[in-house]
């Protein structure tokens, strides 16, 4: 598929290198940290060029939005992570044809989706999702009910917990980036080990959330530049 060289092809290049000096400063090596591109409202053009570049892991929010652009992008062999919030009536689709999701906070959902995770596919690799700032406008669930989540998920047989994402309230001073995340982690420290991924941190505060821990850095507009729509 061709590509056209685009300002956001340096902007990988960039990004990649801050998620590495953020890993350095932390005492961590910069492999422990995966980037999450998050192609919401981005054409298939942009996702290839970024692939071209080596770039793996995909995020999308939202299913029907995401399906024309896995189909397209099939013989790339990408990843494809969901990171929105889910409806039930849309886990089929995302047991057939994501690898991840990062936004399982109901066990209705996780049940839906171990049920029709394709058999011939490996289980599907699932976060919890945590309301880090009790937002009733977003998913997740409350600190005080991971345990249970936590005992469930992992009864199912088409999913594999992995960990935790969450997705706090946007701040601008590095210090409260610091202190929400670290909060996010003390919370999950009874499970990690043996699970391994903390998905947290976005393009304004991926480096505060390196710092605190996280294993997985979701960013678009860093990579891609401001959505159109």
């Amino acid at each position: 598929m061709p590509t056209q060289s685009h300002p956001a092809d340096e902007a990988l290049a960039a990004l990649r290198a801050r998620v590495t000096e953020a890993a350095l400063a932390a005492g961590r090596e910069p492999a422990s940290v995966t980037l999450l591109a998050v192609s919401k409202s981005q054409p298939v053009s942009r996702i290839a060029a970024l692939a071209a570049q080596g770039q793996r892991d995909f995020g999308e929010n939202y299913v029907q939005e995401a399906l024309p652009k896995i189909a397209a992008l099939a013989e790339l062999g990408l990843t494809w992570h969901f990171i929105g919030r889910l409806q039930a009536n849309k886990t089929r689709e995302v047991a057939e044809y994501f690898a991840w999701i990062h936004s399982v906070d109901r066990l209705r959902v996780a049940e839906r989706l171990s049920t029709q995770r394709p058999a011939h596919l490996p289980p599907l690799q699932c976060l919890i999702e945590l309301n880090a700032d009790a937002e009733s406008s977003k998913g997740g669930v409350d600190t005080g009910a991971v345990a249970e989540l936590v005992a469930a998920v992992r009864s199912l047989p088409g999913l594999v917990l992995r960990g935790f994402m969450a997705m706090p309230a946007p701040r601008e001073d590095p210090a409260a980036q610091r202190a929400v995340f670290r909060r996010v982690r003390e919370a999950v420290a009874p499970w990690m080990p043996p699970l391994d991924t903390l998905s947290m941190g976005t393009s304004g505060d991926f480096e505060a959330a390196i710092a605190e821990g996280s294993t997985m850095v979701r960013v678009g507009t860093a990579v891609f530049g401001p959505r159109q729509c």
